[in-house]
């Protein structure tokens, strides 16, 4: 990722999104950069939205354990009145938080905040998920993820849903999801 140096002085904010399919890497990307971040000593808030309690009700934690200590909030707006006087703010699963989340990274990014969102851009159907694609035109930087299909090897961009019913919104792991490439998502 290439970032442009600043040469003013001033504090300039932005927006970083990392998207792709479930497990394909962007909780563990997100916890990589903000640990970054932690270490150049800067200040950091994390957020995850409160309905997302699979591994923990309070850390935000990857497939392979990796964590970092995050601040479950309800809805977006939350997110303004937490974040002051930072110099990083991090956003997981953001697929599930309400339709201001754009414009409160926007904000962010405004008062000259680094933003980094992690979030899935297609759901099990693999229509694009909540507000991700709000978010994607919104960024700077995206980094699109990719795992690998349990089928047959490809790289895969869809969370099959191996169970019936549910709606949108199934919180699940391996036990509901395994990532899959376009094709066999159809079988």
């Amino acid at each position: 990722m290439f970032i442009e140096p600043n040469l003013t002085g001033e504090r300039r904010g932005w927006i970083e999104v990392i998207c792709g399919s479930m497990f394909s890497g962007k909780t563990e990307e997100l916890i990589r950069r903000l640990k970054r971040v932690k270490i150049a000593n800067l200040k950091v808030e994390i957020f995850k939205p409160a309905i997302d309690t699979r591994y923990d009700e309070v850390k935000i934690v990857s497939h392979d354990t990796n964590f970092i200590h995050s601040t479950p909030v309800e809805n977006s707006e939350s997110i303004l009145l937490l974040a002051q006087d930072v110099d990083v703010v991090g956003i997981d699963e953001a697929q599930f938080f309400d339709n201001g989340i754009a414009n409160v990274c926007e904000q962010l990014a405004i008062r000259g905040i680094r933003v980094i969102v992690a979030g899935l851009d297609m759901d099990y159907l693999g229509n694009p998920f909540g507000q991700m694609p709000n978010l994607l035109a919104k960024a700077d930087y995206i980094t699109k993820l990719h795992a690998i299909c349990v089928k047959c090897g490809n790289i895969a961009n869809i969370s099959y849903r191996k169970v019936a019913g549910g709606g949108q919104v199934l919180l699940g792991e391996k036990d509901i999801y395994e990532p899959r490439c376009r094709h066999c998502a159809q079988e």
